[in-house]
């Protein structure tokens, strides 16, 4: 029990004659918000003196808080008078509302207001919960400087007792570096958080942590690794679910108990009335077998609702089989075509080592890595595809630099560029910042940029640029002058549902996943595609994707 908790109480005993607001106080002690909304309510309608509207209208605003009511949780709040002995414990409050509301910049002036405050009370988990809200409203309003500090501060307030703030703290520390791509630091204080994770009996927090590590592995293509930090994830979760459904069995025992009573009790309120009212007996029968009719109807009704449900899952089942056969054909299919491209290309090095054609030897070297990195890049897609069908794949969408994302993607295909001798432009605006999914982004703009190289002619020309088309949306267009393609391939490409498409190109290894893979995290991104394209002339994929709020 904290300093606060202890002088409600006090309280409580000093105002013997003022039910409602003991009651109120044992409410909201068992934390059941409902009934202390209600006696609060009760106790501020009589006459009460100003500390204990006070405090009626603190534990309204703290309980419709808990309810995420955060608009009515405001008004509870601006009815405290400032003279009131804890006004700090307002603002932090209302801090905590505005940060809800992910009004970070008002969110900050609350906090900052109650700090002092805080900090002489020496309650370290408030001191801890304050300086961790504080760090990441900071870190949104990217003063990173003032951020790193205020969740360091979170982070060794208590560094020898691991406790859950511990761990958050660490949390919260790597999701700052990582914000800043800063990976190395990022990644130190998602291992620490994570070896922390298993002294404490928190499953939420054990969840997240593993998760974050998962998500650090696949940045490092170690998907072993991440497999197995995954799979650690899922049965932190289903140890939480477990919990839940224990604590909801209890809770719906209980009130099944109260249900059975009242149940008891209006039994014997109809006994007593059929006693002493026989006349309304075929009333009463009249309105029972109604309500069986209804009760026969009803259930008649959802028994045929029920049917056709089960019919639509079968479909899809059905459908998602043939798609799953279908995939697997194509995809062994063209695995099996660049193993075989490799084999033979193998003995043709081995028989040129022996000749010493040095020139012919290096066009078959330039040939074995593109076979292999064709077979690697259908691999890559086949797995992010097959993720984001089973709904694994981590999304977290945030401010993004575009014109960054799109300067890196060029340096990792550099090599594949200047084989082919290909001009690459990034025209992209520095001052765009889109609210994506980080890594989704880079799979969709590496897709689309090794078509864009595998379809160009030698001496061609990519260009990256943006346009703004309102206020909300970023149009950002990838143009090359390759071979182009006809409006048949482009309605196939565009289809809803059209899952595969192999290529016209025989040469080319591939099977259009990449196409689709690229669609399906365009639309989690709330954006578009579209495509113009003149064939032998030029080839333009259009995407559009939401700016960050607040974006200039």
């Amino acid at each position: 029990m904290n300093y606060f908790d202890i002088a409600i109480q006090k309280k409580a005993e000093s105002s013997k004659n003022e039910i409602n607001f003991k009651k109120a106080q044992q409410f909201f002690f068992k934390k059941e918000w409902d009934s202390t909304l209600v006696y609060s309510m009760k106790q501020l309608n009589s006459n009460s003196n100003l500390e204990t509207k006070a405090y009626c209208h603190y534990f309204r605003g703290f309980s419709l808080k808990k309810k995420e009511l955060y608009k009515q949780a405001h008004i509870e709040f601006g009815l405290i008078n400032k003279s009131f002995q804890y006004y700090y414990l307002v603002n932090n409050n209302i801090g905590g509302l505005f940060y809800f509301e992910e009004n970070f910049e008002k969110a900050l002036t609350y906090f900052l207001k109650a700090e002092n405050e805080i900090l002489n009370h020496k309650d370290e988990s408030e001191i801890a919960d304050l300086y961790s809200n504080i760090g990441i409203c900071y870190m949104h309003l990217n003063q990173f400087t003032k951020a790193e500090s205020y969740l360091k501060k979170d982070a060794f307030l208590n560094p020898k007792q691991i406790t859950k703030s511990l761990v958050r703290s660490y949390i919260n520390i790597a999701n700052f570096y990582y914000e800043q791509y800063k990976d190395q630091e990022g990644i130190y204080y998602f291992k620490k958080a994570y070896t922390l994770s298993k002294s404490i009996k928190d499953f939420k927090l054990k969840e997240n942590a593993a998760f974050n590590m998962a998500v650090v592995e696949e940045n490092r293509s170690n998907y072993k690794k991440a497999l197995d930090y995954r799979k650690e994830a899922e049965d932190w979760k289903d140890s939480l679910n477990n919990q839940n459904k224990i604590w909801a069995v209890a809770d719906f025992e209980k009130k099944f108990a109260v249900a059975q009573k009242q149940k008891q009790i209006k039994v014997l309120q109809v006994e007593n009335k059929l006693k002493n009212t026989e006349r309304n007996s075929l009333f009463f029968a009249a309105i029972g077998l109604l309500l069986i009719l209804t009760a026969g109807v009803y259930l008649y009704g959802q028994k045929v609702k029920n049917t056709k449900i089960i019919v639509l899952q079968k479909n899809k089942l059905d459908e998602l089989n043939a798609t799953k056969d279908q995939l697997f054909s194509i995809v062994s299919h063209d695995l099996r075509s660049s193993v075989n491209a490799l084999k033979t290309s193998n003995a043709k090095l081995s028989a040129t080592l022996e000749t010493k054609n040095y020139n012919e030897l290096n066009q078959l070297i330039i040939q074995n890595s593109t076979i292999a990195n064709g077979a690697y890049s259908l691999l890559d897609n086949l797995l992010h595809w097959a993720m984001l069908q089973t709904k694994q794949l981590y999304f977290h969408k945030e401010s993004v630099h575009l014109y960054s994302v799109v300067q890196q993607i060029e340096y990792n295909y550099k090599p594949l560029l200047l084989d082919k001798a290909i001009t690459f432009e990034n025209s992209v605006s520095k001052n765009i910042f889109i609210f994506v999914d980080l890594d989704s982004l880079k799979i969709i703009l590496r897709n689309l940029l090794d078509n864009a190289i595998k379809f160009s002619n030698e001496n061609g020309s990519i260009n990256f640029h943006t346009q703004e088309t309102d206020s909300d949306f970023c149009e950002l267009i990838i143009q090359d002058n390759g071979i182009g393609m006809n409006e048949n391939t482009i309605k196939e490409l565009l289809q809803e549902g059209e899952i595969l498409a192999k290529k016209n190109n025989s040469e080319i290894i591939g099977t259009g996943l990449g196409m689709q893979l690229c669609k399906q995290m365009i639309k989690k991104n709330s954006g578009t595609i579209a495509i113009e394209s003149e064939l032998h002339k030029e080839t333009k994929m259009i995407l559009t994707f939401p700016k960050t709020r607040n974006n200039g």
